[in-house]
């Protein structure tokens, strides 16, 4: 039903995509190596590598994700088996709290989120029957299975793996060059990073590795075309919380189905 399409669409979410750099690419020069750490040795192109590597890795992690053309900002703590934890921000139209472990999952709309979805009275009579609680179900729901693909952490690793290029039309247009630099060292939350920056045409991205330690992508920036994206992965290896909702703060998540009623 319609009412139901609209508050199902909106909660959707997938994972970030996200493209290290993972190409061969001109080589740049590099500035004052500082303190790189053991990574003043390297080439931009060895330090990517390295990055990408310890990414794929990751048995958890925690993936927060902001764009300048879209409100909708993801900060979810996820791992290989399926597992994650954390909330989805749709700006002024609220967020959703977001936890699944195995096949169960749970979803705790704000009452902004209720309101924008829902028409006139019926947004604020979910929003106060609802306050405070989780609609729970299982991935055997077609809709909570769409939400869940953003909790795989296996998917997302997949998607920034490299792939194989397509062969190249030789009637096609020459494709942009593209180089790889290191830039100079900086803090991103506390620690040590060292920014290794892409350019193609005009599009930059700029990936902040760890300088001590496993070398692991901490901060990613995309820019082009005066639009920006930013990825941040932290938490690496730590497990997933694994607190999950009591069955009396709980509603079943068939009450989305032909939209809100009483509780």
């Amino acid at each position: 039903m319609p009412r139901r399409h609209r508050s199902r669409t909106a909660l959707t979410c997938g994972a970030a995509g996200v493209v290290l750099i993972a190409t061969c690419a001109a080589a740049a020069p590099a500035d004052d190596p500082g303190d790189e750490g053991d990574l003043a040795g390297k080439t931009a192109q060895q330090i990517s590598d390295d990055a990408l590597h310890a990414l794929l890795g990751a048995q958890s992690l925690r993936l927060r994700t902001a764009s300048s053309t879209d409100a909708t900002k993801l900060d979810l703590t996820l791992d290989r088996a399926g597992n994650c934890a954390g909330n989805v921000s749709k700006g002024p139209q609220g967020r959703v709290d977001l936890i699944k472990r195995g096949k169960d999952v749970w979803l705790k709309p704000d009452a902004a989120f209720w309101k924008s979805q829902l028409p006139g009275d019926e947004g604020t009579t979910a929003a106060r029957n609802y306050e405070g609680r989780f609609l729970h179900g299982t991935t055997d729901d077609a809709f909570l299975q769409s939400i869940a693909t953003a909790c795989d952490l296996t998917a997302f690793q997949k998607s920034v793996a490299p792939q194989s290029p397509a062969p190249q039309d030789p009637s096609s247009p020459a494709t942009s060059a593209v180089t790889l630099s290191k830039g100079r060292p900086t803090t991103h939350e506390g620690t040590r990073v060292l920014p290794v920056v892409k350019k193609v045409g005009d599009a930059t991205q700029t990936v902040y590795v760890a300088i001590q330690g496993t070398h692991y992508p901490l901060k990613l920036t995309t820019q082009v075309d005066g639009e920006s994206s930013t990825v941040l992965l932290s938490n690496y290896d730590r497990p997933v919380p694994a607190h999950t909702p009591p069955p009396g703060q709980t509603a079943d998540i068939s009450v989305l189905e032909g939209g809100v009623h009483s509780a």
